[in-house]
């Protein structure tokens, strides 16, 4: 770590010490920081079979390929969602975050779909999952506005292709050529009231469902965001990219702005910036979120 990002890190010490209140702005970054990642080890451990067969190169693009079989579709995304959100991540940089903040009045807003946070201890009810989670189903279509719990289905999906899967949820393959990349026809998910094909709970286009439990957290998080616009509190920005900068980025700029007491805080490496507005609140690190989190849990338990 170079000296300039440890003048930083010293800085975003003292915003946590300091703070009333932490706001947490979580894109993907944080999870690949994890070892969710899309590419590489994984997608070849995982996927090295529908590489073969198709022009596929990481986990990401599958997710959009026009499979030939709804057989095949949820093979692959069998796969894709038990591997990222019922398997644990490999880094720990979830739950040192989780060991700054779970004394202080915090919130959660997040585009991962992973559930990492909730898995980590973080509580529900200050969790806003925005773009929705792979651990749901919803109608395609969609008729009605619920979502359903996976997990039973996918583990049957998993298994049916010749995964096992250990006490961990750690997906073993035993014998490679003794994968099949379909599954069953019968576990195929239908919609329980129209009979439409279920998809993943993703927000994609219009057809999104925003069930019970989203309005429930969103109507939570408004909630923080009035109890606290005014005072010491820390807008924390990690690993969001430029993709849905409107859901994390500018309202965290715009808040910030509006108070003269509040911090801005980015980790994000090559990405960490703010605009001149806020440049005496802000404090931008160009480092890996895992070693700068690492290095604050360090500095908290040493005090």
């Amino acid at each position: 770590m170079n000296k300039s990002t440890e003048n930083y890190l010293v800085k975003l010490q003292e915003a946590f010490t300091k703070s009333d209140a932490i706001l947490i702005g979580a894109g993907s970054g944080l999870s690949t920081a994890a070892g969710f990642t899309y590419s590489g080890k994984r997608f070849e451990q995982y996927f090295f079979d529908f590489a073969q067969k198709y022009p596929i190169r990481d986990i990401y693009s599958g997710g959009f390929y026009p499979f030939e079989s709804f057989e095949e579709y949820w093979a692959w995304w069998s796969r894709h969602i038990w591997i990222n959100r019922y398997m644990d991540p490999t880094n720990l940089v979830y739950e040192h975050l989780y060991s700054l903040v779970k004394d202080k009045e915090y919130f959660i807003l997040t585009t991962n779909v992973d559930h990492c946070f909730q898995k980590t201890g973080f509580q529900k009810n200050k969790l806003f999952y925005t773009q929705g989670d792979y651990g749901l189903f919803q109608c395609s279509l969609p008729c009605h506005d619920e979502t359903y719990d996976n997990e039973a289905i996918i583990r049957k999906m998993i298994e049916s292709q010749g995964f096992t899967i250990d006490s961990q949820n750690n997906l073993i393959l035993e014998k490679k050529d003794s994968l099949r990349m379909r599954i069953p026809t019968d576990l195929i998910p239908y919609c329980p009231k129209c009979g439409k094909p279920m998809t993943v709970n993703l927000r994609s286009d219009s057809t999104f469902v925003e069930d019970a439990g989203w309005n429930a957290a969103q109507k939570r998080y408004m909630n923080f965001i009035l109890e606290h616009q005014q005072g010491n509190i820390l807008y924390l920005e990690l690993g969001v990219g430029a993709n849905t900068p409107a859901i994390i980025k500018y309202p965290f700029w715009r808040m910030t702005f509006q108070n003269k007491n509040a911090t801005y805080a980015c980790i994000n490496y090559g990405e960490a910036m703010a605009p001149i507005e806020i440049k005496k609140q802000s404090i931008c690190i160009n480092a890996s979120i895992d070693q700068v989190i690492s290095e604050l849990d360090i500095q908290t338990t040493s005090h």
